[in-house]
């Protein structure tokens, strides 16, 4: 017989064989046993496979409902600070207002600061124009009461109220205070008598400025004899001096028209009050 039949027959008969022969069935089993587990082990690991699953469920089960626990947790949280950020927003917006409505006011402010300060400019401007202008009214007066005082002079040292030589002096002060010249008061002798045809002393006033000089002539009054006198003395002094005065200047509240004439033609500066005479008058 072959061995193909032989494993026919074997695989046809040898299920019948197992179920009604227990020595075979036990054979059989035995054979295997090394290679395959037997129902009972099986059925033990199924089991302890089956547990294992089920607690590894359970610890799955209970790791979800913690992690749900700890979600549901941080959504509350989420949701709190949703709400806070909301509320800080809606508090931000209205800063974002106030810090807008402050910045106008500033800016209101600032605008009526700048207006009020040209303001000021304007009024201080004022202010000093009208200080310039008090100061201008101030100064006049001054000037006019100089003036004053030096006609009320002429008339009193001609009328004999007042001596010659408290106008002269009263003049020279002014002269000082007004144009800040210093006035020297020489005295001189003629001994040849060129002036007025005998040996005589001779008074004469040098204005002096930064080392030039005027010969002066004060006087409450000049006739024509008084400019003439005036001009013989200024050359008398000058030759002797050999020095050449770079003006000669009258000064008197009253001048006769005759002497004004010879002045002019003389060459001679005539001033009615000390306030006449210009700063510059060196500058030639």
């Amino acid at each position: 017989m072959k061995t193909r039949e032989i494993k026919d027959i074997i695989l046809k008969e040898l299920p019948a064989i197992i179920e009604e022969d227990k020595e075979v069935k036990d054979f059989i089993i035995n054979l295997f046993k090394d290679r395959y587990a037997d129902k009972e082990k099986t059925e033990e690991r199924f089991d302890r496979i089956l547990n294992e699953l089920v607690a590894d469920r359970e610890a799955q089960s209970k790791k979800w409902e913690e992690g749900n626990k700890r979600w549901e947790e941080n959504e509350k949280r989420w949701q709190a600070n949703d709400r806070r950020w909301e509320e800080n927003e809606k508090r931000w917006q209205a800063n974002d207002r106030h810090w807008k409505e402050n910045e106008k006011r500033w800016q209101a402010n600032d605008r009526h600061w700048k207006e009020n300060e040209k303001r000021w400019v304007e009024q201080e401007r004022k202010w000093e124009e009208n200080q310039k202008i008090i100061r201008e009214i101030q100064e006049s007066i001054k000037t006019l009461n100089r003036k004053y005082d030096s006609s009320i002079g002429a008339l009193g040292a001609r009328w004999g109220l007042r001596t010659e030589q408290s106008f002269r002096n009263a003049l020279k002060g002014i002269l000082r205070e007004v144009s800040g010249l210093d006035v020297i008061n020489v005295i001189e002798y003629d001994e040849e008598g060129a002036i007025f045809g005998h040996p005589e002393q001779i008074e004469l006033d040098l204005v002096v400025k930064n080392g030039c000089f005027m010969i002066c002539e004060i006087k409450s009054s000049i006739s024509k004899s008084d400019m003439y006198i005036f001009r013989k003395k200024a050359d008398f002094y000058q030759k002797r001096h050999n020095r050449q005065a770079q003006r000669l200047i009258a000064i008197s509240p009253m001048v006769d028209k005759k002497a004004m004439e010879f002045a002019k033609d003389s060459g001679i500066l005539v001033y009615s009050y000390v306030e006449d005479i210009e700063p510059n008058i060196f500058s030639d």
